[in-house]
């Protein structure tokens, strides 16, 4: 397939704090629409962004699977994802528990890795840091724009690109030894369609995880009533209950693939020493390991 020409463009450069700042040689994050690779697979050239467009094998309707309103949400939050007593403190506390779990299962080192969703990369960097090789994607560039600075200055490579998880499912299918999507399918109109891509984009018996929120009154008032409105650990309007999956669902969506559950496990929380921990209880926050059919 030829290469598309585009022009180049250092997205980061908006970012508040870092206006002036120049891009590297080989630094940088890829907008991407379908069928437009980096020059030569490196970073080397960031393109610019031109839209999503429909393939042959995702439709329209999978090509736009993000709500505006959820990107808009966290774009505006995107210069606090590093900041470990802010709005993200949460997924900080709370990524120590998933990258055991995940390096435990698919042991990470050495393997390529997408982290789709990665927000301002706090998971990406965790496992390139254990000696994975990470893409991170996400459709929020001001999100990416951090997590490609915070990379500089981590000294921990990791590739970003601003593209969809169906339309990089087209473009590398098969590509991935393990495919990460933590706490993103609440957020996004058909979490089914992800599902399908990540089955899709990784290898015959590779590893998919997932991460998400069950639906029903627990999870309501833990998650939303109490997390959001009374500890405020998270921003108010920072789920959407109705989007909230049960685990059953989400099963549903995986049998519908060539991907099997290996394991369901739960995330509690611990009010009194403020530490996340797995366990049984699978009523509020949940884990799924999947491997894909060799």
């Amino acid at each position: 397939m030829a290469r598309s020409k585009c022009r180049s463009k250092w997205v980061g450069s908006n970012l508040s704090g870092y206006r002036s700042l120049e891009a590297p040689p080989r630094r940088g994050f890829f907008i991407s629409t379908p069928g437009h690779r980096p020059p030569g697979g490196s970073r080397s050239r960031p393109l610019i962004y031109s839209g999503l467009a429909p393939s042959p094998r995702f439709p329209l309707a999978d090509m736009t699977n993000a709500d505006p309103h959820e990107l808009q949400k966290f774009s505006d939050l995107a210069h606090k994802w590093w900041d470990p007593n802010a709005e993200f403190k949460p997924l900080h506390d709370l990524n120590p528990v998933r990258l055991g779990w995940i390096d435990a299962h698919a042991h990470l080192p050495g393997k390529r890795v997408l982290d789709i969703g990665c927000g301002g990369g706090i998971l990406s960097e965790s496992m390139a840091a254990l000696g994975a090789h990470v893409k991170g994607i996400d459709l929020s560039t001001e999100a990416l724009g951090v997590a490609d600075l915070h990379s500089l200055e981590s000294g921990v490579t990791v590739d970003y690109e601003a593209i969809a998880a169906e339309s990089i499912a087209e473009r590398e299918p098969g590509s991935y030894d393990v495919v990460t999507c933590m706490e993103m399918l609440e957020h996004v109109p058909s979490p089914a369609n992800i599902v399908a891509a990540c089955s899709t984009l990784v290898k015959p018996g590779g590893w998919v995880f997932f991460s998400t929120l069950n639906r029903n009154v627990k999870a309501y008032l833990l998650a939303v009533i109490g997390a959001e409105y009374v500890a405020q650990l998270l921003p108010k309007g920072t789920h959407d209950y109705a989007r909230f999956i049960r685990p059953s669902e989400l099963a549903g969506f995986i049998r519908a693939t060539d991907l099997h559950v290996a394991e369901i496990r739960g995330i509690t929380y611990h009010p009194l020493t403020k530490r996340f921990a797995l366990s049984n209880d699978t009523d509020v926050n949940y884990l799924v390991a999947c491997r894909r059919h060799a």
